[in-house]
């Protein structure tokens, strides 16, 4: 599955859009770690893209598998993961946008 969000948010450096890319990565990996154990995972693997142009677009793509005999819904597990990812990274831009206003503000 694979999922784009579009921000608009605040000019950041390449140190920033890296972290940006690795949390939600680590979000998504400890959600579906929450929701299953390591033998009930076969193979994942998680990818993030930023793209910088007219908006900052953050693209996250997800695969998991899993054994036949675990009965989960992976289609909603990898949404659920990707929207705990989305919140995650939104919350750190709004942290990064306040600081860069403050900064702002007392130069």
């Amino acid at each position: 599955m694979k999922r784009v969000f579009h921000i608009g948010l605040p000019e950041l450096d390449e140190e920033e859009l890296i972290s940006l890319g690795e949390l939600a990565q680590e979000e998504i990996i400890e959600y579906i770690f929450e929701h299953l154990t390591r033998s009930e995972v076969k193979d994942i693997e998680v990818t993030t893209r930023i793209n910088r142009e007219d908006t900052l677009d953050l693209e996250i793509e997800v695969y998991l598998e899993v054994p036949i005999f675990v009965k989960v819904d992976v289609e909603k597990l990898i949404y659920e993961a990707l929207e705990k990812a989305y919140e995650k990274v939104e919350k750190r831009l709004r942290k990064i946008a306040g600081q860069n206003k403050a900064q702002k503000l007392s130069e």
